[in-house]
């Protein structure tokens, strides 16, 4: 997914438009659980094993073509390596359109050494492939 079409969907999640969801709602909702158990235990590979490519946006960072699995999972345990999570929930999981769905989890955490709570959104994007989803976006932005 990309420009305009992204935007939007990402606008709407964050505007909290009514969205249509599906009877695959719920295992929409269980692949961001599953996302949000990996993102607390600081599990990158577990949290990337259903994407043959991502695309991964952090903070500071330009956007960048979709990634390889591996190295999807080698950037984000850099980026989680300096933190340690308070809390990790999912905030909401939403089929936005047939087969695509996005997932917002919002994680409280502390950078290691500080005892000042953070807050982040990290927004995961999905898309539908058979009777699962799989993982093609991540974007973490601040609350």
């Amino acid at each position: 997914m990309r420009g305009t079409a992204a935007l939007g969907l990402v606008l709407a999640l964050f505007m909290g438009q009514p969205v249509a969801v599906g009877a695959q709602g719920s295992s929409l909702r269980s692949a961001g659980e599953r996302a949000r158990a990996s993102w607390f235990r600081h599990d990158a590979g577990g949290l990337v094993a259903s994407a043959p490519r991502v695309l991964v946006q952090l903070p500071g960072a330009d956007p960048s073509a979709p990634v390889e699995r591996e190295q999807a999972a080698a950037l984000l345990r850099e980026f989680m390596a300096e933190s340690q999570e308070v809390q990790t929930a999912v905030r909401a999981a939403r089929e936005v359109s047939p087969g695509r769905g996005y997932v917002e989890l919002v994680r409280d955490y502390r950078v290691r050494g500080t005892d000042t709570v953070r807050r982040q959104s990290v927004l995961l994007g999905y898309r539908k492939e058979g009777d699962r989803w799989v993982l093609t976006e991540l974007r973490i932005t601040r609350e």
